[in-house]
């Protein structure tokens, strides 16, 4: 096995071509603990989600947008699972994503984790072309999140995604440093992809 030594391009090696946000981006959890992000850039990464698409358009996702050295951001990083601790602190943002599971007047929304993935992928792709990095996280107390942050009934917390900078490796801990640098790796793509007959 051959470690990846040069982390500032960890670029996949694909089976066809892709734009370079895609092949480029990778989920470290080495982030450089000084680096901030910009309002501008925040804005331009959340636009990108507005802009991704969802069933009827009802774009059923919320976000709650924490950045590093704020209570919003200390009461995020308190319901992450100790892994997820362990090297999440050091990120410049944390972002809450939420499912809308039902609209006002109580109908279902059964698509709604669906679009918010899309808008997290969107929103992880344009973060990708700014320069940053994320890293998608399900380790954490949904509970203790939605009800710190007042959240309504038909507002799930699904997933926690980090933004930042890439920092250095060598302030993980050790089995966290060895992932780092770990060759990436990905399932062939007959093993996923079903073709009618």
């Amino acid at each position: 096995m051959t470690l990846v030594t040069d982390l500032t391009s960890r670029r996949a090696a694909t089976e066809a071509p892709l734009i370079d946000p895609l092949a480029d981006r990778w989920s470290p959890r080495a982030f450089d603990p000084a680096a901030v992000v910009d309002t501008e850039t925040l804005r331009t990464i959340f636009e990108a989600a507005r802009w991704a698409p969802s069933a009827n358009n009802t774009q059923p996702w919320r976000f709650i947008v924490a950045r590093r050295g704020t209570e919003a951001f200390t009461t995020i990083h308190n319901a992450l699972a100790g892994f997820n601790q362990a090297w999440a602190d050091s990120a410049a943002v944390l972002i809450v994503n939420v499912a809308e599971t039902s609209d006002a007047e109580g109908r279902p929304r059964p698509w709604a984790r669906y679009d918010l993935g899309q808008a997290v992928a969107h929103m992880t792709v344009q973060a990708q072309h700014e320069g940053l990095h994320t890293h998608q996280m399900g380790g954490f107390d949904a509970a203790a999140i939605h009800d710190a942050f007042g959240l309504p009934e038909n507002q799930e917390v699904v997933s926690i995604t980090t933004v930042g900078a890439l920092g250095n490796i060598d302030a993980l801990p050790d089995v966290l440093r060895e992932r780092e640098v770990a060759p990436r790796e990905r399932k062939a793509l007959d093993e996923f992809v079903i073709v009618g007959a």
